[in-house]
């Protein structure tokens, strides 16, 4: 094994969920049709392997059930200020022994942790 490549989050609707994630920070990376009524939306941070896809096919994966995927952030303080900025609700931030931590939620309740070390 080499590496985490791509992370499927659940969403009810593909083009609400791309627009929420591209405020976070996200880059579209493609958006292409699959033949079968479908779309693969796949986002990413610019210069790093790990992305995620928007998935609406997997019956034993719905909506807002995926909770704890962890962003590395540099400046919490910075994220809170953008983020709210672009009217996307943001959790308090905890700080802990390894950290401080943040959470997001995406439009259908997946949840987001952002992590400044």
């Amino acid at each position: 094994m080499k590496a985490i490549e791509i992370i499927s989050i659940p969403v009810t609707d593909q083009q609400r969920s791309k627009e929420f994630y591209v405020k976070l920070g996200f880059t579209i990376l493609a958006e292409t049709p699959t033949g079968d009524g479908q779309t693969w939306v796949q986002l990413g941070f610019n210069g790093h392997d790990t992305s995620i896809t928007l998935v609406t096919w997997f019956p034993a994966m719905p909506a807002g059930s995926v909770q704890g995927l962890v962003i590395k952030t540099n400046s919490l303080e910075q994220d809170v200020e953008e983020f709210t900025a672009k009217g996307i609700y943001v959790g308090r931030i905890d700080e802990t022994p390894w950290g401080k931590f943040m959470s997001v939620k995406d439009p259908d309740g997946n949840g987001l942790s952002f992590h400044q070390a």
